[in-house]
């Protein structure tokens, strides 16, 4: 169940807002004037989200070079592995 908060609540209750987001992982969803305003979430949440949409760009990057046939054959990819 999604937790929602007054945009005042940014400021009267940023503590709590913080613990909350930072214990359950979660966002919390601040209203502005009754109506959908912003998602507030802990840095880690924040990275562990963007960090799992960044691994499946570069899967889905791979998967289309595959079927294109742009990829290294075995002998290519040990040349390239020696040469770091």
């Amino acid at each position: 169940m999604p937790v929602i908060r007054k945009s005042a609540d940014l400021r009267n209750s940023y503590s709590d807002i913080s613990d909350f987001c930072h214990k359950y992982r979660e966002p919390v969803f601040i209203t502005r004037n009754g109506e959908g305003d912003l998602a507030v979430m802990s840095i880690e949440t924040y990275e562990e989200i963007t960090g799992k949409q960044n691994l499946i760009k570069l899967l889905e990057e791979g998967e289309n070079d595959i079927k294109n046939g742009i990829f290294l054959t075995e002998e290519e990819m040990e040349k390239e592995m020696n040469l770091m």
